[in-house]
């Protein structure tokens, strides 16, 4: 049978999670709503439910999470979550309840009546009050009666005819209420109050009228601590309640800006406000003058608007809007400028209509051709003159068959009024004609000394211009380099949050296998198997036992490097799979490493020691970086991982102050001269106010501010939308770049920018990518990212950098003709002057310098005056076999450091921050930016002095004047580490047990084994031979043999 409910408490139909407790006989719901509010209900032993009690509602309409926790530390507070919020609300209000009938009639468990403080508190027991005479808390059964509510009219007879609603105009408000709501019916004239009742609330609450009749009334509707319908009905003398109407609590007004943001002194400019929920507002406040404005509101477009007042002066003002009692700020930054300034107009015949042309002083007013309106006047006779376009100096509007002439203009703006009259043009006539005849006499002299010297005014004539023009780039381009230079300051990030490091064993697959083929994603092992013991089979189990075997491991890897099939490529896989086998045993690798290393030392190849460990040339040695990476993993996450990660930030942010060519991504300021931009046009930085239209409706979001240039594409707006977006909020935006579009707001409509269209600039076969320069886009617009409701198999291309040719087919900002035939334009070439740009390179290196360093400190600094242990190890290693060999030269062992540690690992983390951190894409020129620094970083472990002329290349010369002082820090470095206390041998096993432990199971030791044994089965014989070679005992060959007959047996029976 179907199952039954006890007894029904409470109905919605927005219920969106439920949580209870219980407290002796009571039993206290906690319901979220997916409107946003959380709602407290007490039941008795009956399951009697109390008054609804509404603990928090959201501003907007989130949904409760269905998913509630109690404080497991303090009971009194609940964990609820909503979008993008996690919020802890208190269970207990027994303060909101002033008197003893209150807070008993309240039924809540959780409260009782202190007699002593004659206060409602939370008490210990449920439902209890304070005793004084047994000084405790008691708790007496039962619901408190409530109060009884007599009727003193009930039993007169009416006087008054029964009044009827027939609408409420608003029906629907905000929370916070509403005031002067318009009120229609019969028989109104005898209402008193109005009487309003919520789901929610057990006590109705009650608002007086105001101006009543017949038919009309107005009343303010009182704020709401819930959202939802309530029913409302109007009270007549006799205390009777009539009609049913339904008032609907709604989230309050979101504002996200206005536009325009500016209107001139005489007012009435009509002021669109943006946001949520407009229709709640009842009126703007324009602080600090404190005027109210109405609002309207439109609600088929859901517009809302207003009128701006009339002023004197210009000024800056706040505008907020007015709900009910409240206010909701708006826009802090609303001016006034002064009312527009025409100076004249002059008219045009047009076929058989009449052209006027207004002329006007510039402002900053950006008018709209529906804000101006313009009659002519011809007599007493008046014309209307349609507006059809408006530039920043002058009106031009047209007359439908309109007279020959006109008398006089009215121009009316808003509340702002002018009139123009017509001046007469004869005097102009005269002093044209003069100035005609004065140009003809002299256009005919010059025409006469050109002829008569025509080559060597054209050749001088081209010399002096070339030579003005180039003087003139030359001087603005230095000037404004000196500027950067000395003005510049590392005003980049210093604070970027958490920073996003890769796990573990991503970061060692990158380090192991940089090529990131196939053979990574085997390696690693997912999510799910990370906690697990996979099984290992028995051939791998005997391989495995085969290379834990010194000797074998060492003939194994003789035998692979003797042979001449044998690539660097070979060398460095086989020596990751081997770390990788191996990884559970950490202090048996290290062991395995020392023994090769001695035998390299020994090697009669190597009778330079200084060339020792300068490439990857065997395996041991891409097993030394292997060994470093896993030991200096904590060491890199700890202390080197911010500043490397805030010197990328630094970089990239850096580049992207100033123009960047989207096809060659050459930039202005980089520390690369190879990507340094010598053809950088004028640019002025923009201030854009981003909004995004999210949700099914396309609501729109908070605006965020995004700087921007003036040459940028875009594309390249998008990426940095994008980019300030993920800095401000600390996560990437919900949409990729190649999902979304840009809208630019122009005269009230939002206008597609695109990367190319109709109005692009061609040259030839070329096409220029738009800017927003090309768009006109100005300082404080509005753009909106939108994401087009299109399925991304659909969209054949979604940006022109798709195109194979893109290179061919476009440009930005290097001109097409410049970086390919330049023989036949000379001029062009004497334009380029490359040398002119590198003091950019040292502005940028100014800018990022404290990064650089903090960097470099970072790494050969000690923290807590101790070096890492590996570090620390190894050295006193190198230490040992230099005095083994017999080696007093202190050089060598400072080359030997430095190979090992600085050139091995450092070097590859400052060239590759990728490896270390997630979602960073290292595009070609911040690898370049990069590879500078990482020079700088290597000539500091240098013990050669390089001297340094104007034929030096620049990034040698950026960093001259700072590699002696880190010379010294090196050599610092060096010796206290080697003036530290020696490493145990135990201290040594237990970190790297520690090691092998923290990181178990996250690779896949058997997948690492079966690879490796394609590389024994490839040289099975050569191995054998070295065998025999080394006297190896029989059980070892045997062993050796028996591995391959089972990796034989596994492929014959399909195990491939």
């Amino acid at each position: 049978s179907d199952l039954q409910p006890l007894s029904v408490v409470f109905k919605s139909s927005s219920m969106s999670s439920v949580a209870a407790v219980r407290n002796g006989s009571w039993i206290v719901l906690f319901m979220g709503n997916s409107d946003g509010q959380l709602i407290k209900l007490v039941l008795d032993e009956n399951y009697t439910p109390s008054c609804p009690t509404v603990l928090y509602k959201s501003d907007d309409e989130r949904a409760v999470f269905p998913r509630m926790h109690f404080d497991p530390v303090d009971s009194k507070y609940i964990y609820i979550a909503l979008r993008k919020q996690i919020r802890r609300v208190s269970v207990v209000r027994c303060a909101k309840y002033n008197t003893l009938k209150d807070c008993r009639s309240a039924l809540d468990p959780l409260c009782g009546w202190c007699v002593n403080t004659q206060r409602c508190v939370q008490c210990i027991s449920s439902g209890c009050h304070w005793s004084s005479s047994s000084k405790r808390c008691g708790w007496t059964q039962g619901r408190e009666p409530q109060l009884n509510i007599q009727d003193a009219c009930k039993d007169l007879l009416s006087e008054y005819k029964e009044p009827e609603i027939l609408s409420l105009e608003p029906h629907k408000v905000s929370f916070n209420g509403r005031n002067n709501v318009l009120l229609r019916g019969r028989n109104l004239d005898s209402v008193t109050k109005i009487r309003i009742q919520g789901d929610l609330g057990c006590i109705a609450k009650e608002s007086p009228v105001f101006d009543p009749s017949s038919d009309t009334l107005v009343f303010n509707i009182p704020p709401s601590e819930s959202k939802g319908t309530v029913k409302m009905c109007v009270v007549t003398p006799d205390n009777r309640c009539h009609g049913n109407s339904i008032i609907t609590y709604s989230s309050q007004p979101r504002c996200t800006g206005v536009q325009p943001r500016n209107s001139w002194r005489s007012g009435g400019r009509k002021i669109h406000v943006q946001g949520t929920n407009m229709e709640y507002v009842e009126s703007v406040i324009v602080q600090p003058s404190n005027i109210f404005l109405k609002s309207q509101y439109d609600a088929s477009s859901r517009d809302m608007w207003f009128y701006s007042h009339r002023i004197e002066g210009s000024d800056h003002f706040t505008l907020s809007l007015m709900v009910g009692n409240s206010t909701e700020a708006c826009d802090h930054d609303f001016s006034y400028e002064p009312d527009p300034v025409f100076t004249g107009f002059t008219t045009l015949q047009v076929a058989n209509d009449l052209q006027v042309n207004i002329q006007k002083k510039a402002d900053k007013l950006n008018l709209n051709i529906s804000e101006v309106k313009v009659a002519g006047l011809h007599g007493d006779k008046g014309y209307q003159c349609v507006v059809e376009r408006i530039e920043s100096n002058a009106v031009i509007c047209k007359i439908k068959a309109g007279p020959g002439a006109l008398d006089s203009l009215n121009i009316s703006i808003g509340h702002f009024y002018v009139k123009q009259t017509f001046e007469s043009p004869s005097g102009m006539k005269y002093f044209s004609i003069l100035v005609v005849l004065i140009v003809i006499i002299i256009l005919g002299a010059v025409v006469g000394v050109i002829v008569h010297r025509k080559s060597q005014k054209q050749m001088s004539k081209k010399m002096n211009d070339q030579l003005e023009l180039m003087e003139s780039n030359i001087r603005r381009d230095i000037r404004q380099g000196f500027v950067d230079l000395q003005t510049e300051k590392s005003d980049l990030i210093d604070n970027v949050g958490a920073i996003p490091f890769l796990d573990y064993k991503h970061f060692a697959s990158r380090i192991f296998f940089p090529e990131a083929g196939t053979l990574t994603a085997v390696m690693i092992r997912d999510i799910g198997e990370d906690s697990e013991q996979t099984t290992v089979d028995e051939k791998c189990l005997a391989f495995a036992e085969l290379i834990r075997d010194k000797q074998f491991l060492s003939c194994f890897v003789h035998a692979l490097e003797e042979q001449k099939n044998f690539s660097i490529k070979d060398k460095c896989t086989v020596a990751s799979l081997l770390t990788l086998a191996l990884h559970g045993d950490l202090l048996y690798l290290t062991e395995i490493m020392e023994d090769l290393l001695q035998s390299l030392m020994d090697q009669s190849s190597n009778a330079n020691p200084k060339l020792l460990l300068r490439r990857t040339e065997s395996i041991v040695e891409k097993l030394l970086t292997n060994w470093m990476s896993i030991c200096l993993y904590g060491f890199l996450r700890e202390s080197v991982g911010q500043p490397l990660f805030l010197l990328v930030s630094a970089l990239t942010q850096q580049i992207s102050k100033g123009p960047v060519d989207s096809v060659t991504e050459k930039a202005l300021y980089t520390l690369s001269e190879d990507w340094l931009l010598c053809q950088a046009q004028d640019f002025e930085p923009l201030k854009l106010k981003v909004v995004f239209a999210v949700g099914t409706g396309e609501e729109i979001s908070e605006s965020l501010e995004v700087i921007a240039l003036t040459c940028d594409t875009i594309q390249q707006v998008k990426e940095k939308i994008l980019q300030t977006f993920q800095r401000k909020f600390g996560f990437r935006y919900t949409q990729q770049i190649r999902d979304i579009e840009i809208e630019y707001e122009k005269e009230g409509k939002f206008v597609m920018l695109q990367e190319v269209d109709d109005t692009s600039e061609i040259r030839g076969h070329v096409t220029m990518l738009n800017t927003l320069k090309h768009y006109q886009v100005g300082d404080g617009a509005c753009i909106k990212v939108i994401t087009p409701k299109i399925h991304a198999p659909l969209k054949t291309q979604n940006s022109v950098k798709d195109d194979k040719n893109f290179s061919i087919k476009y440009f930005h900002l290097v001109d097409p003709d410049i970086d390919t035939d330049l023989s036949n334009h000379p001029e062009k070439k004497a334009l380029k002057i490359k040398e002119m740009y590198l003091i950019k390179l040292l502005s940028t290196k100014v800018a990022v310098h404290s990064f650089v360093e903090n960097l470099f400190k970072s790494i050969w600094g000690l923290p807590n005056n101790k070096a890492p242990l590996a570090v620390k190890y190894f050295f006193d290693f190198l230490d040992e076999q230099a005095e083994r060999k017999k080696i007093t030269d202190p050089d060598v062992l400072h080359i030997w450091k430095t190979n090992s540690l600085p050139l091995r690992f450092w070097v590859n983390i400052l060239k590759n921050p990728d490896f270390v951190f997630s979602d960073m894409e290292k595009s070609p020129h911040l690898d370049g930016c990069l590879s500078v620094i990482a020079q700088a970083f290597m000539d500091s472990f240098s013990l050669t002095d390089t001297h340094l002329d104007k034929h030096s290349p620049t990034n040698k010369l950026l960093y001259g004047k700072d590699i002696p002082q880190y010379k010294q820090e090196v050599k610092s470095y060096y010796k206290l580490v080697k003036d530290q206390t020696s490493i145990s041998s135990q201290e040594l096993k237990t970190f790297l047990q520690e090691e092998s432990k923290k990181h178990q199971n996250e690779f896949n030791e058997s997948a690492a084994l079966r690879e490796l044994y394609k590389y024994m089965q490839r040289y099975f014989t050569e191995i054998f031979q070295k065998l025999e070679q080394t006297d190896a005992p029989s059980n070892l060959k045997e062993n050796m043999h028996r591995v391959k007959e089972l990796f034989d047996n596994m492929k014959r029976s399909g195990w491939n």
